[in-house]
């Protein structure tokens, strides 16, 4: 559903990302772990096509993303880290907006509106202002946008960043309804970028690092913490490894 090549990312002499590449199956839930500043979200908006990488390319659903840039865009949901809502919109009339906005078909959008209000669980907000409601409401409705139109991929920048651990649990909930759908339900590749460790062992099977703009760590969750150790002893030693081998040498 996936597939990056050789992504990079540069702003003048500043390497945001650097040379990526990775794939991600239909199936597929992988975390996208790393430090702040190491170009996860570079990396994020480059293959959603906010933002064009300087080296290599990308497809979506056999969309690549200059060749054919709109079909790609079709295929992706994306949740950046701030939901673009419009706190003046009721729930509803907002969904309907971004199905318009996302080239739904009129005998279709309707049905995919009332689909998303009931996956993510606002049948019962349906009608309130977006600016009256829970920041862990809202981050629904953030969510609701982002499968509107039934993508196949989703794309999900820290979806719980501020949450309580009420609304965490809640969302964490809702992400994996989304990956494992009931019968009939479209299921999404998913890509979770988050910094709650517990999230990624909780949902994903893959977990992808990475570190000052170049990928660490590729590897199915179970094969990494097969022999003991944690993901968050796996994390602290992939992003200290460089400094620790430049204090080491003389």
């Amino acid at each position: 559903m996936i597939e990056a090549r050789g992504l990079s990312k540069r702003y003048g002499d500043v390497v945001a990302v650097d040379d990526v590449s990775f794939s991600v199956a239909k199936d597929e839930v992988v975390g996208f772990l790393g430090p702040n500043g190491a170009g996860k979200t570079t990396t994020m908006r480059m293959l959603t096509g906010f933002l064009p990488p300087t080296d290599g390319t990308a497809s979506v659903a056999g969309h690549d993303i200059f060749d054919a840039p709109l079909a790609a865009r079709r295929c992706v949901g994306y949740l950046p880290e701030s939901p673009p809502l419009y706190p003046e919109m009721t729930v509803s009339s907002y969904l309907d907006f971004v199905a318009r906005i996302k080239d739904v078909p009129r005998r279709r959008r309707r049905e995919g509106v009332e689909r998303a209000l009931e996956r993510c669980g606002l049948t019962s907000v349906r009608t309130r202002v977006i600016g009256t409601l829970s920041k862990g409401f809202r981050q629904r409705v953030g969510l609701a946008q982002a499968i509107v139109h039934e993508p196949p991929v989703l794309i999900l920048d820290e979806p719980t960043v501020g949450l309580d651990p009420l609304q965490v649990r809640e969302i964490r909930g809702l992400i994996a309804e989304l990956v494992a759908p009931e019968q009939g339900e479209a299921q999404h590749a998913v890509i979770l970028s988050t910094h709650i460790l517990p999230e990624v062992e909780a949902i994903c099977r893959r977990v992808i690092l990475i570190h000052e703009g170049r990928k660490a760590v590729d590897a199915p969750l179970g094969e990494l913490t097969a022999r003991g150790a944690t993901l968050e002893e796996i994390f602290a030693r992939e992003t200290t490894r460089d400094a620790a081998l430049q204090q080491a040498s003389p």
